[in-house]
C-alpha cells in the first residue's frame, strides 16, 4: 500500500491549471471530491498556453502529443471522452529527420512504412535491425509502464519486483547508445532512436537503456496534433472540469498557505481566502517549496536539465522540405552534448527542432501565412550564461540560428518573419523555473523513480505535488500522469472510475522524462518576452 493523505479530503484546492493541475482536478472530481482550481493566468494550460500575435495563434508550450489515452483517462474519470472534445489528427510522418550530409528520413509509426523507409535510407540489413529494435522497444515499454512510470513510490524497495528482473534482462541498465547500436549500425539511424535521451537531460552515451521507452512513445505509439493547436487539450480539460462541477478561478496568484497542526487549512490569493481539506501544488518545485515553507533535504543538490531558446515565427512563406515536425541534426553530434551538459556553451553545430503546425492546421495563421516554432537547446543558467546575460545574447543568438537555417536550405527565412516571440532562459527564470530551464530536474539515476523529488512533502500532512519536477517526470504524458498520481495520493484510487475502454497498441499510457530538444519538450507559457514585427 502506498501512502495517502490522512484525515478529511472532501475539498481540495489545486494550484495551477496546467496539464498536471487539470488532470489532478478531473481525477479528483471523478472520485467525488469538491475541487477549487486556482490559476494565475487568464486562461488554462500553464506551460501549454496560447498567445495571439497579428492573427497567429501560438502554442507557447509542448508541440507534440503522444499517448493520448493518458488524457483520455482524465476525461473518463468524469464520464467524458477525449475525442468528443478534441479533434486529434495523427501525423504521417511523425517526424522528418534531416542530416548534415544532405540525407533525410521520414519517421513513421506504422511498422511496414517505417521498415520500407529504413530500407530505402540505409539498406536491407538496417531494415531487419529496425524490426528487432521495435520488438525490443515494445517489450521494454511493457516492462516499465505500470510498475515504474505510472506508480507512486514511498521507498526504493518498491522497485524490487519481478518487473525489475525483466527490465534488467532486457538490458535496461546498460547504456542507451550501445543498446541501440546492437540493432542499428548506421549512425544516423541511431540518432533517431537515441536523441530522446535529451528528454532526460543526459547524453545517449551516458543514459540508461531504459530511457529508450521514450523512443517507443515517439516512434511506435504514434504522434498526434489537436486541431486548433496544442492548447486545445488543456482548454478541453478545463471545460470538462467546469461541467463536472469544479470551481475554476483564473487571474488568481497564490500568495500564501495558512497552516495549523501540520496541515494546510486555507489557500490565500490576492483576491480570496479558500478554506480546504487538502492542497495540490503544481508550480515548479522552488515555488511550491516556497509556499510550503520547506525544501526537502537531499544528499546531492538537484541537477537540472539543459534549457532551450525558442523562436516562434510567423512568416509570409514556408519551405517544402519541412514536415509538421522536423529534426535538423548538426554534424558534430557528440560534441553538442558536451557543450550543453558539461561545458555550459551554446551549440557550435546546433541540432534543432522545427515545428510547422500550419502544415496540419492552416487556421493557426492568417490566410497565406505560416507558423514555425524553432527550438535550439542551450545550457541552463547553472552552468551556462546567466539570466542577465541573455538580454544582450538573445538577439545575436536568434540571428545566428536563422543564419544556420538559411545555410541548411531555408532560404530567406530571416526576411520572411513578420511576427515573432523569442523565449530564452531569462524568460524561464522570470517564470520561476529553476536554473532557467523549462525542463526541470534532469532524469539522472539519482533523480528518477523513487529518487525523484516525491509528491508528498514531509512536515505537511495534506499537501501533494504534481507537475514535471516530481513523479514521474517531464513531458506531456508524464505530466498528465503526475496529476493522476497526485489525485491517487488523496483518494487512494489509482485507476479511473468506471469500466476502462480497450486500448490499441498505438495509444497506451505514458513515458518517462523529458528535456530539451524534443518534439515532446514542453516550453512554458510565455510572459512578456521579446516579441515584435519584422526587424
Amino acid at each position: 500500500m502506498t501512502r495517502t493523505v490522512p484525515g478529511p479530503t472532501d475539498h481540495v484546492v489545486v494550484i495551477g491549471a496546467g496539464l498536471s493541475g487539470l488532470a489532478t482536478t478531473l481525477h479528483l472530481l471523478g472520485a467525488g471530491r469538491r475541487v477549487t482550481l486556482l490559476e494565475r493566468d487568464t486562461l488554462p494550460g500553464g506551460r501549454a498556453g496560447r498567445l495571439e500575435r497579428g492573427g497567429y495563434r501560438i502554442d507557447t508550450g509542448p508541440t507534440v502529443l503522444t499517448m493520448p489515452d493518458l488524457a483520455d483517462e482524465a476525461f473518463a474519470a468524469v464520464g467524458e471522452n477525449l475525442r468528443d472534445r478534441v479533434d486529434l489528427i495523427p501525423l504521417h510522418p511523425a517526424y522528418r529527420a534531416l542530416f548534415a550530409d544532405g540525407s533525410g528520413l521520414d519517421v513513421h509509426t506504422d511498422p511496414r512504412a517505417m521498415e520500407a523507409e529504413v530500407e530505402r535510407f540505409a539498406g536491407v540489413a538496417e531494415a531487419a535491425g529496425y524490426r528487432r529494435l521495435r520488438v525490443w522497444l515494445e517489450r521494454l515499454y511493457r516492462a516499465q509502464m505500470r510498475r515504474f512510470i505510472d506508480a507512486n513510490f514511498d521507498s526504493p524497495f518498491q522497485l524490487l519486483t519481478p518487473d525489475l528482473a525483466r527490465l534488467a534482462a532486457l538490458g535496461g541498465f546498460g547504456r542507451l547508445d550501445a543498446r541501440i547500436g546492437r540493432h542499428l549500425r548506421d549512425e544516423r539511424l541511431r540518432r533517431v532512436f537515441s536523441f530522446q535521451a535529451l528528454y532526460a537531460g543526459v547524453t545517449p552515451a551516458r543514459a540508461l537503456a531504459a530511457y529508450a521507452v521514450i523512443a517507443y512513445m515517439d516512434t511506435v505509439a504514434g504522434v498526434y496534433f489537436p486541431r486548433g493547436g496544442m492548447h486545445a487539450l488543456p482548454q478541453a480539460m478545463a471545460d470538462a472540469a467546469t461541467k463536472a462541477g469544479a470551481d475554476l478561478r483564473f487571474g488568481q496568484d497564490v500568495t500564501r498557505l495558512e497552516r495549523s497542526a501540520g496541515r494546510v487549512t486555507a489557500v490565500v490569493t490576492g483576491q480570496d481566502r479558500i478554506a480546504c481539506d487538502a492542497v495540490v501544488l503544481t508550480p515548479d518545485l522552488p515555488v511550491s517549496y516556497g509556499l510550503l515553507g520547506r525544501t526537502p533535504r537531499r544528499p546531492l543538490a538537484i541537477r537540472h536539465a539543459p534549457s532551450a531558446v525558442v523562436l516562434h515565427a510567423g512568416t509570409d512563406r514556408t519551405w517544402p522540405g519541412l514536415a509538421h515536425h522536423t529534426l535538423s541534426f548538426g554534424a558534430r553530434w557528440h560534441r553538442t552534448f558536451d557543450e550543453l551538459t558539461r561545458e555550459g556553451r551554446l551549440m557550435s553545430d546546433p541540432s534543432l527542432l522545427i515545428t510547422r503546425p500550419t502544415a496540419t492546421d492552416p487556421a493557426l495563421a492568417p490566410p497565406g501565412r505560416h507558423l514555425h516554432y524553432i527550438l535550439a537547446p542551450c545550457p541552463n543558467t547553472d552552468i551556462g550564461p546567466g539570466a542577465a546575460a541573455w538580454s544582450d545574447l538573445a538577439p545575436r543568438y536568434r540571428d545566428s540560428v536563422l543564419r544556420e537555417l538559411e545555410r541548411r536550405g531555408l532560404d530567406g527565412i530571416a526576411d520572411a518573419v513578420e511576427e515573432e516571440v523569442l523565449v530564452t532562459p531569462a524568460d524561464w527564470t522570470a517564470q520561476g523555473h529553476a536554473a532557467g530551464t523549462p525542463f526541470s530536474a534532469a532524469h539522472t539515476f539519482a533523480q528518477t523513480g523513487p529518487f525523484r523529488p516525491r509528491n508528498l512533502v514531509r512536515g505537511t500532512a495534506n499537501a501533494v505535488l504534481a507537475g514535471c519536477g516530481t513523479t514521474p517526470g517531464v513531458g506531456v504524458p508524464t505530466v498528465l500522469l503526475s496529476g493522476k498520481l497526485a489525485a491517487a495520493r488523496i483518494t487512494g484510487r489509482h485507476a479511473p472510475p468506471g469500466p476502462r475502454r480497450e486500448r490499441t497498441p498505438s495509444t497506451v499510457a505514458a513515458t518517462p522524462p523529458v528535456a530539451p530538444v524534443p518534439p515532446t519538450s514542453p516550453t512554458p507559457s510565455v510572459s512578456p518576452v521579446q516579441e515584435g514585427t519584422r526587424p
